[in-house]
C-alpha cells in the first residue's frame, strides 16, 4: 500500500544546474519533484501542496534559506513541513547552527554526499508515507463510523417504524373487531327473535309493519357491513396503487340529491335538519361511484359529530372548479386533530362515541387527489366543521383498473 501512495518533495535553489542535479539524485518511484528558484516562488508552491520534504539552499538573493524557513514555520499550513539545508559555505560560518535554530531537520554541505542524501529523503519520503496511509486509514474510519452512525439511525428509526405499524395493526384489529360486531350483533339478535316468535307460533309479530321495520334494520345493518369491508379494501387497493378510478360525465348537484334522499331517514333519526344550496348544470368527468363515496364520509360524519344541529350542504363552481361543502354546528375539532383527521385510522373526536374504522376521511382524501381535487377542512371546537372538496371541472384522470 504504501508504494503506491505519492509523494512530494520540494527544491528550493537559485542556480538551475543546481536543481537538475539534485532532482536527477533523489528522483524516484511514487516521487513527484516541484522546483522553486527563489523564495517568493517556494511559498507559493508550499501553500498549493503538501510537501514531505524542502531542501533549500541558504544562499539565495532577494530570500536566503533562513528567511523562507522563518516564513514556512510562521504559516500554519507549511509550519510542520521538515526542512533540510544545503550550503556550499564553508563550516566557519556555523550556518549549521543558524539552519537548527530556525528548524531545520538537517544540514548538507557541498559538495553533496550522493549516499548521505539518498538516505536522509527515502527516509522522509517512507515518513510521508506512513502519515499519508494513517490518514486515509483515519478517513477510513471516520467513513465507516458515519456510515455505521447512519445505519444505526436507520434501523431505529425502522425499529420506530416497526413499532408504530405494529401497534396500528394492534389499533385497527381492535377497531374492526368492534365494528364489525356491531352490525352482526344487531342482525343476530334480530333472527333469534324472529325464530322465537316462529317457535312460538307468535305471527302477530310478523305484520307487515313489522316486516317493513325489520326490512329496514337489516338494510342498515347490512350496509354497514358493506362499507365497513369496502373501507379495508379500498385501503388495500391504495397501498398497491390500485384504487380506480373510472371518469365519466357527472352532474354533481344531482349526484349529491341522490345521496341526501338515500340517507334522508338516517338524518332524520340523527336529528339534523337539512339546508342544501345547489346550482344545477354543474358537470364533470369524474368517478360517480368514487364521489358518491365522498359524499356519504363526510355527510355521515356531519351526522356523527353533527350534535342534532342543522347540516348545510352547498354545491356551486366557477370557470374551473366545482364545489362542495358540507357543513356541521357540532362538536367540531381541535386545531392539533385538524392535522391528522385525514391519517389512517384517525377518528375524529375519538373520545366522542363514534363508529368507524377511522378510514373515511384518509380514503375520501385519497379519491379526490385522485380526481387531481384538493379537500380542506375548517374547524372551531364547539362550533362546527366545514368540510370543503374541490374538484376540476376538466378532465384530469384517466381510467385505471383495480
Amino acid at each position: 500500500m504504501l508504494s503506491k501512495i505519492e509523494t512530494k518533495l520540494l527544491i528550493v535553489d537559485d542556480i538551475p544546474e543546481n536543481l537538475l542535479a539534485l532532482d536527477a539524485l533523489i528522483r524516484g518511484d511514487g516521487r513527484q519533484i516541484f522546483h522553486a528558484n527563489s523564495g517568493e516562488q517556494a511559498l507559493s508552491l508550499l501553500l498549493q501542496h503538501e510537501f514531505a520534504l524542502a531542501i533549500i539552499d541558504v544562499q539565495m538573493p532577494a530570500m536566503n534559506g533562513f528567511e523562507l524557513a522563518e516564513l514556512m514555520r510562521g504559516t500554519e499550513k507549511t509550519k510542520n513541513i521538515p526542512i533540510v539545508f544545503v550550503s556550499a559555505a564553508g563550516r566557519e560560518l556555523n550556518y549549521a547552527f543558524k539552519g537548527y535554530e530556525t528548524g531545520a531537520v538537517d544540514f548538507l554541505q557541498k559538495p553533496l554526499d550522493v549516499q548521505a542524501v539518498t538516505s536522509k529523503v527515502a527516509v522522509f519520503v517512507d515518513l510521508d508515507r506512513q502519515r499519508q496511509a494513517i490518514n486515509i486509514q483515519v478517513r477510513a474510519l471516520e467513513q465507516s463510523r458515519r456510515e455505521q452512525e447512519t445505519l444505526l439511525n436507520e434501523l431505529r428509526c425502522a425499529q420506530e417504524e416497526l413499532k408504530l405499524a405494529v401497534r396500528m395493526r394492534d389499533d385497527f384489529m381492535s377497531i374492526v373487531s368492534h365494528e364489525l360486531r356491531t352490525p352482526l350483533n344487531g342482525l343476530i339478535l334480530d333472527t333469534q327473535l324472529r325464530k322465537m316468535h316462529l317457535a312460538n307460533g307468535n305471527m302477530q309479530a310478523f305484520t307487515v309493519d313489522r316486516l317493513q321495520a325489520m326490512t329496514s334494520r337489516d338494510e342498515r345493518q347490512i350496509t354497514s357491513l358493506i362499507r365497513l369491508i369496502e373501507d379495508i379494501l379500498d385501503v388495500s387497493r391504495i397501498r398497491t396503487g390500485k384504487l380506480s378510478i373510472r371518469p365519466a360525465q357527472v352532474d354533481l348537484g344531482v349526484l349529491v340529491e341522490h345521496v341526501l334522499e338515500r340517507y334522508s331517514t338516517q338524518m332524520s333519526e340523527a336529528g339534523c335538519v337539512l339546508s342544501t344550496e345547489i346550482t344545477p348544470g354543474i358537470v364533470g368527468h369524474w368517478d360517480a361511484f368514487r364521489l358518491e363515496q365522498v359524499i356519504i364520509n363526510l355527510l355521515t360524519n356531519a351526522m356523527r359529530y353533527g350534535a342534532k344541529k342543522p347540516i348545510d350542504v352547498r354545491v356551486f363552481a366557477d370557470s374551473q372548479q366545482a364545489y362542495l361543502q358540507i357543513q356541521d354546528h357540532g362538536v367540531g375539532i381541535s386545531e392539533q386533530d385538524q392535522q391528522r383527521i385525514f391519517e389512517q385510522f384517525e377518528r375524529v373526536n375519538a373520545n366522542h362515541s363514534a363508529q368507524g374504522l377511522g378510514l373515511g376521511l384518509f380514503i375520501t382524501e385519497q379519491i379526490i387527489t385522485a380526481h387531481q381535487g384538493q379537500i380542506s377542512v375548517k374547524s372551531t371546537q364547539g362550533e362546527g366543521s366545514t368540510f370543503a372538496v374541490t374538484l376540476p371541472l376538466q378532465a384530469s384522470t384517466s381510467p385505471s383498473d383495480s
